[in-house]
């Protein structure tokens, strides 16, 4: 399990040896299922459920994001899955975006659907953690502590004026590297050299599923990068091009709403078939958890 322990202290020039490489996790176990305290994550009483065939890690964001900075300090693995609706389904007849999710060091909840859908299976996930909210709440401690983060993804246009946007709220953040989304298989070895020789501290991949899964579960090692998250979308929101929903509407559910009126063509058909396919497998789930309770 990670260790992460608060009490490590480390000099920049320690972090940045080439003989620091990252350390890998040891082998996630099942644990009693209990909320485990602030800061936990990843010790002892750390939670990791089974949700419907797929691990389900269940810190708060607070706890994902103290646990991301102690990987970071102790250059421990981080590498981030998360879980929506829409992977979930994906995962039923994608059997590599299945293993690749289930073999992250860890997996959260990013979708309300899959946080209330836990919760109407009587799993005990606390709230959602969004790979963006994740994302945000790592670059703040990089900017104070002065971990360097690399970013692959995006646009150009887009990964130029988010990187624009970051430099403007966190003028001591210092930036290990970045590369736009736009590579093929062959140019794959040269991003990843680039990366490691950066010798950042995190890495955040805004490159769509299942392609971000694939890549981090392939060159996780060869990386050497403590914190590596998929997150999609995120580069967009950050620089402005597309609009994130209100607090209000990510706090009662109705975000996909929000997403559904800014992008109706691409988003309408998914959503539906997504959430049917979704419904029917959470309502089949629900059956058999109720079953033995009439018999």
């Amino acid at each position: 399990m990670y260790g992460f322990s608060s009490s490590l202290k480390e000099s920049a020039a320690d972090r940045l040896s080439p003989h620091n490489v990252v350390r890998p996790p040891n082998e996630i176990r099942a644990i009693v299922p209990e909320i485990p305290p602030a800061g936990s994550l990843g010790s002892a009483s750390h939670l990791r459920l089974d949700f419907l065939g797929i691990p389900l890690d269940c810190p708060t964001r607070a706890q994902a994001v103290a646990a991301a900075a102690s990987a970071m300090q102790t250059r421990t693995r981080f590498q981030h899955g998360d879980i929506n609706v829409a992977k979930f389904i994906s995962c039923r007849s994608d059997r590599e975006l299945l293993r690749c999710t289930r073999e992250s060091d860890v997996v959260f909840a990013d979708g309300m659907g899959i946080l209330l859908a836990s919760r109407l299976l009587g799993l005990p996930v606390p709230e959602r953690v969004t790979g963006i909210d994740l994302m945000i709440g790592i670059i703040e401690v990089c900017a104070r502590k002065g971990y360097r983060p690399y970013f692959l993804g995006a646009k150009p246009a887009v990964l130029r004026d988010a990187l624009r946007e970051l430099r403007t709220r966190y003028p001591d953040l210092e930036i290990a590297g970045s590369r736009d989304g736009y590579f093929t298989a062959a140019d794959e070895p040269g991003v990843v050299a680039d990366i490691r020789a950066s010798k950042a501290d995190c890495l955040f991949v805004g490159i769509s599923s299942p392609i971000k899964e694939t890549f981090l579960n392939r060159y996780r090692e060869t990386l050497n990068v403590p914190v590596q998250l998929g997150v999609g979308g995120a580069f967009d929101v950050l620089a402005g091009h597309v609009r994130r929903a209100p607090l209000w509407a990510q706090k009662t559910g109705f975000e996909w709403l929000f997403r559904l009126v800014q992008e109706p063509r691409r988003l309408a058909s998914r959503y539906f078939r997504t959430n049917a396919q979704f419904a029917i497998v959470l309502t089949g789930a629900l059956f058999r958890r109720l079953l033995p309770l009439g018999r």
